[in-house]
């Protein structure tokens, strides 16, 4: 999984670095694939591996950031960073026994502190900690798409 999770983030840093020669409108700009912009795809890979990892750990999830207090690509970066410091040392110590690992609702010590921690505490329950991070590592994808047309 490491590897997997190494590669789309150097694909990520890839993207950002791409970004950097695009002017802003064009990363704002209305598209089709993704999640409406090129820059708003970013900020939306960035924030849900962020929000899977939490919830695989057994933290709250905070409320989705808004994307407007974000759209700019220095910004979306930072966040990345910012997240990438809390994501990292969970995929890096990744083992196979973890694939088949659940997690129950004695894991939480704590009630949902937003909208988006049920679901995702649900999710963690009901699912591997194998599936979920096979979700998180495919949606990469949407960049691909957001970049289209």
């Amino acid at each position: 999984m490491l590897k997997l999770f190494q590669y789309n983030w150097q694909v990520r840093d890839d993207w950002f670095k791409w970004c950097e020669d695009i002017p802003q409108e064009e990363l704002l700009k209305k598209r089709i694939g993704g999640f409406g912009s090129i820059l708003h795809t970013l900020f939306h890979i960035v924030d849900v591996e962020y929000m899977w990892i939490l919830g695989l750990r057994g933290i709250p999830v905070p409320e989705e950031p808004l994307f407007e207090e974000y759209a700019s690509l220095q910004k979306v970066k930072n966040l990345s960073t910012q997240y990438h410091e809390q994501v990292k040392p969970f995929v890096t110590s990744w083992t196979n026994e973890m694939e088949s690992y659940k997690l129950s609702e004695a894991d939480f010590s704590v009630a949902p502190i937003s909208s988006r921690d049920a679901p995702i505490r649900r999710r963690v329950i009901e699912c591997t900690h194998g599936e979920i991070i096979r979700h998180v590592i495919v949606h990469e994808i949407h960049l691909y798409f957001a970049s289209k047309n």
